[in-house]
């Protein structure tokens, strides 16, 4: 265990910043135990990938990314068993090496573990990375350890916990036989790809949607199982392809200052990096995670049942397309599918949903982009739940309408950890507990 005193935390895209008393670096359960009960207040941290401010503001710190070992594999029931600190990336080539996969993939995999779960990490046309989740360690306020297994109510409480019901230590996951996917990508206008979603999730077995504001176009990307061994023609696209980061970084530069020019930049990204098609295949992980994210990014995500979904863009697309309007987007926004599951601040409680993801690619100016103030207004006004990893204004009162179990989970959470324990500033102000002790 190495410990550090005095110091600066500071998020990946430098958005936040705090100061620490101690911060830790741990290798075993036992150690992680020692932590927790001694700690006042605590908070654990991996890739500091959150735009939500959930990871830091404590005295004491955890970083979990030394508590990565893979500890077992159950052949006869496909399960890994890891620590909560490695890193999504290196549970996927474990399991990849042993002809498995685990079918729902986030858009990324370089966060850790333990923060995919506790923050509702999600890929499409599957359920949440949680759900896959059959057996976990968890440390509690006192330091003690609790195992749950499926069998157990208490799981579909901490499939999705913010980290505030305690500290995930060991998780197993079930996993499925590999298999590979024939993806095709190409822009269509609204007007196509909009009213065919239910037919296409029915038709494809992965569903993707790129949505390019300011422009009546999507970018489609399907995925049909196929055997590995089957031919196809592989088309990759332009080799300039490569180089649509640098020229978005490069377009969307002064778009604090002039947001109107964002609506001119999205076309010219469409003509220079969205408009030809593509035709590859691999496995989900391979065809389909994108393996690493600039840390010049700002997130927001939000989520709606699929039945409403259409009207709820319709209502976003007609807002920001007011010239009136400071919302100008850039692109992509994405949008993907995930099924109903049991999980009580699962996005997906009980109804399949669309999630709509929005980028501000000025992290520093990311305060003044109206962008995530119009999506959030419009989402909540139709039901619809932020991603808790990402950037959103709701507290208490909203997500107390939009949560089924709610109140539920903040009983359980009260009862489990009286002390406050694993709250910081901002988890107080979402759980409304400020005149707790």
């Amino acid at each position: 265990m190495k410990q550090n005193k005095n110091g600066t935390w500071i998020s990946w895209n430098e958005n936040l910043t705090y100061n620490y008393k101690s911060l830790y670096k741990i290798t075993s359960e036992k150690e992680l135990q020692e932590i927790v009960k001694k700690s006042e207040k605590i908070r654990v941290f991996g890739s500091k990938q959150s735009s939500a401010d959930i990871a830091s503001g404590t005295a004491t710190l955890i970083d979990i990314t030394s508590y990565n070992k893979t500890l077992s594999f159950n052949d006869l029931e496909h399960t890994i068993t890891v620590q909560s600190g490695l890193i999504l990336g290196d549970l996927l080539e474990a399991i990849e090496a042993k002809n498995w996969c685990i079918p729902c993939l986030p858009d990324i995999n370089t966060v850790t573990i333990g923060g995919a779960l506790a923050t509702g990490t999600h890929g499409t046309s599957g359920k949440l990375l949680c759900e896959y989740m059959t057996k976990c360690k968890i440390i509690l306020a006192d330091g003690s350890v609790k195992e749950i297994t499926e069998k157990d109510e208490l799981i579909d409480a901490v499939r999705v916990s913010l980290g505030v019901l305690g500290v995930l230590s060991e998780i197993t996951f079930q996993c499925e036989p590999i298999y590979t996917l024939h993806i095709k990508e190409g822009p269509e206008k609204d007007t196509k790809w909009l009213p065919k979603i239910e037919e296409r999730l029915q038709k494809h077995d992965f569903l993707r949607i790129l949505w390019l504001p300011h422009t009546d176009k999507g970018y489609v990307i399907t995925g049909d199982k196929i055997d590995p061994n089957t031919e196809i023609k592989e088309d990759l696209g332009p080799g300039f392809l490569k180089h649509r980061r640098s020229a978005s970084k490069i377009l969307y530069k002064y778009t604090h200052v002039f947001p109107w020019f964002t609506a001119i930049a999205n076309k010219l990204l469409y003509r220079g990096f969205f408009s030809s098609t593509k035709e590859h295949k691999g496995s989900l992980y391979q065809a389909t995670v994108t393996k690493s994210r600039g840390s010049t990014l700002e997130l927001a995500e939000w989520t709606i049942g699929l039945d409403i979904f259409p009207t709820v863009f319709e209502e976003l697309k007609s807002e920001i397309n007011k010239w009136s309007n400071k919302s100008f987007i850039h692109i992509p926004m994405d949008i993907r599918f995930v099924h109903k599951d049991k999980s009580w601040l699962s996005y997906a409680y009980g109804k399949d949903i669309v999630t709509m993801g929005c980028v501000s690619r000025n992290a520093a100016t990311a305060d003044t982009y109206e962008a995530f103030k119009s999506i959030e207004d419009i989402f909540l006004k139709h039901g619809g739940k932020p991603h808790w990893a990402k950037r959103f204004a709701a507290k208490d009162a909203e997500l107390s309408k939009v949560y089924e179990k709610w109140d539920d989970f903040k009983e359980l959470r009260r009862k489990l950890d009286p002390t406050n324990k694993f709250l910081n500033p901002y988890l107080t102000e979402i759980f409304n507990e400020k005149n707790n002790n």
